[in-house]
């Protein structure tokens, strides 16, 4: 078998799954990973102890292969919105995002300027369509801006953010901060564009809560201030008793404690796995079933929101049916799992998501589309 193949042997999820924009069931090599490290947690022996917390440097490395990146610009965080947190939080000037994106980015850029008093400005963009593009964030763009925090993949629409153009709009004088969660692992992205990446492994890593990270870049390093440093981004090493040192100068100035290695040893298994098999490899065959369920969606003419190029998306698929809520019913009592918001219904495949689930999204929606529907 090839290294791709022994990838998609590792899914196991109940059929009709296709909610991996929402959470990734863990893959069995993690779950193996927990089950490996938590009986050497149970010896309390230092050996033991030792060689899980060899589990943080190990994951560093493979979040730095995936992300394009050195290990030392890593960090590992609780989740995604703790990296954004250490990003926003030592911000000044005017900061541009999306009034729609995930909370994530948008509360926590609220809470990073009512906490600067007035140093930080939110800057709020508001195309018609949500979408992030190069001319929405031209028309709002001045002297004044220093940083655009923006999601690589949107989580409503799929839609994926140009950040090579966004780069070369910004120039060097300003920051991009990307919450990559909804691409990491599954796009063949040049993430070298941003100056901040941050991700988390509970979705298309497949790795479970906790496992989340972030890179910041030596430009990053040196314009954003490490307001919520702690004992680990401390510049003295060890534990720093009876002194207050600075912030370090490395990447690590941006954790406030010890990273939880359990958490770490399922980061490094879920994009270990990722790295072996392929990112490029993995974005194509989700490619595939989007296309599939795009057309199965046109077949019945239920209207497709999401980007249908190829180079504008990546798993996310977002439908707008005329009943958005008999079509949410038909497919919780087919088992098929999405998420349902309002008008419109998310459907997200992975790489490892079989002909079987896929023929049960056939099925439904053939059914739902020779349905009757009356309005008593």
């Amino acid at each position: 078998m090839s290294a791709f193949d022994d990838y998609l042997a590792t899914f196991d999820e109940e059929q009709g799954y296709l909610n991996w924009a929402a959470f990734g069931p863990l893959s069995s090599s993690v779950r193996d990973e927990v089950f490996a490290d938590a009986d050497l947690l149970a010896s309390g022996r230092p050996s033991s102890l030792a060689l899980v917390a060899e589990r943080v440097a190990q994951a560093q490395q493979a979040v730095a292969e995936l992300l394009g990146g050195d290990a030392a610009d890593i960090t590992l965080q609780p989740s995604s919105t703790h990296g954004l947190m250490h990003a926003m939080f030592g911000l000044r000037g005017h900061v541009m995002a999306g009034s729609a994106e995930f909370p994530s980015v948008s509360l926590t850029l609220e809470r990073a300027s009512a906490a600067s008093r007035g140093a930080l400005t939110p800057r709020w963009l508001t195309p018609d369509d949500g979408r992030i593009t190069v001319d929405a964030v031209a028309e709002a763009l001045d002297d004044d801006v220093t940083a655009l925090v923006v999601s690589h993949v949107d989580f409503r629409t799929g839609y994926r953010a140009d950040l090579p153009a966004l780069r070369e709009l910004l120039g060097p004088q300003r920051l991009l901060i990307v919450d990559a969660v909804q691409s990491v692992g599954v796009v063949d992205a040049d993430y070298a564009a941003a100056d901040v990446v941050v991700g988390h492994g509970y979705k298309w890593l497949r790795a479970g809560r906790g496992s989340g990270f972030a890179r910041f870049s030596a430009t990053a390093r040196e314009r954003i201030a490490p307001v919520l440093s702690g004992i680990t981004g401390s510049a003295a090493p060890g534990l720093p008793v009876d002194d207050l040192p600075a912030p370090s100068p490395s990447a690590q100035a941006f954790t406030v404690s010890g990273p939880d290695t359990l958490a770490a040893g399922r980061l490094a298994s879920g994009a270990g796995d990722v790295r072996t098999a392929g990112v490029a490899d993995i974005e194509a065959r989700i490619a595939d079933h989007v296309d599939t369920i795009i057309e199965l969606a046109d077949r019945q003419g239920i209207a497709v929101t999401s980007p249908r190029e190829r180079e504008r998306r990546a798993g996310i698929v977002a439908l707008a049916p005329a009943e958005p809520a008999r079509l949410a019913a038909a497919f919780a009592n087919a088992g098929i799992s999405i998420t349902a918001r309002g008008a419109s219904l998310r459907l997200a495949p992975h790489a490892g998501t079989g002909q079987a689930t896929i023929d049960l999204l056939a099925q439904t929606l053939d059914a739902y589309g020779n349905s009757p529907f009356t309005n008593l």
